[in-house]
């Protein structure tokens, strides 16, 4: 469901209800220009802009539950699909050859990495950057699953957004690197050839046992579910984490790496 429907069904609620865009920003106590930049499209409403309207239009929830599955709907069609087994996921693991993992990137470094050569329009890079740090929103969880990324070490020197941006990158690796449920490896540079030279990916673990697995290539990604193909790239994780370094090495290695404190 596009964000366009969901406005439709706010008008719809706001006339099916005799109230103004004036007299919705009352009952909500939001400004009136705020209503109307929501029922225009200048700007996206929040959960709670929709559960406050669900209130004072007597809508049920509908408001709330359409919005967030217009949510889950955010980005590339074809990444939908991988939303959502990541969003239940017990554990995650996930390897990349020359990028900081999305799930990682701070917002400057996502912003520069979906901007890149100008592809995206300013209002698409701004709407992929908003998708990619919401889906971070899961690292935060009292009970997140449990993460294992592995980085080539070229990620940690590639100056993805300059210098000030990648020195900001290593230091949310840091910090990330603290949390009890994430666990974080290098593959040295010395290493030289290893199985994962030829893309990243994403393993993820399911609560009923099952597995996926996501592939990214330089148009798309793609949901893999194939039990051969899954076992093949849980190979290749056993050989990149078997060259990785250990977690504290690898915390020592991005520490010396970062130029400020």
């Amino acid at each position: 469901m596009k964000v366009e429907m969901w406005i439709r069904a706010l008008k719809a609620a706001r006339a099916g209800a005799e109230v103004s865009q004036e007299g919705l920003a009352t009952l909500i106590r939001w400004s009136p220009s705020t209503v109307a930049a929501i029922e225009t499209g200048r700007r996206r409403p929040t959960m709670e802009f929709a559960v406050a309207a669900d209130e004072a239009l007597s809508t049920g929830g509908l408001l709330a539950s359409l919005l967030d599955a217009a949510d889950k709907e955010r980005g590339p069609s074809w990444f939908v699909p991988w939303r959502g087994y990541e969003q239940q996921a017990t554990r995650l693991r996930a390897f990349e050859a020359c990028l900081v993992p999305g799930l990682l990137q701070t917002e400057s470094y996502a912003r520069a990495v979906i901007s890149a050569g100008g592809l995206n329009a300013p209002a698409i890079v701004d709407e992929l950057v908003a998708v990619r740090m919401e889906r971070q929103q899961l690292l935060r969880r009292d009970e997140p699953p449990h993460c294992v990324f592995v980085l080539d070490e070229a990620a940690l020197h590639r100056p993805v957004g300059g210098p000030v941006v990648l020195d900001e990158q290593l230091g949310r690796l840091l910090e990330l690197a603290e949390s009890p449920f994430l666990r974080l490896h290098v593959i040295p540079l010395a290493v030289g050839e290893h199985v994962g030279l030829g893309g990243g990916f994403v393993l993820a673990e399911l609560p009923d046992g099952d597995r996926a697995l996501y592939l990214e290539n330089a148009a798309r990604g793609h949901v893999v579910d194939d039990p051969e193909m899954v076992n093949l790239i849980d190979r290749k994780w056993d050989s990149l984490l078997g060259e990785a370094l250990s977690t504290g090495a690898t915390v020592d290695l991005v520490r010396k790496l970062k130029v400020t404190p």
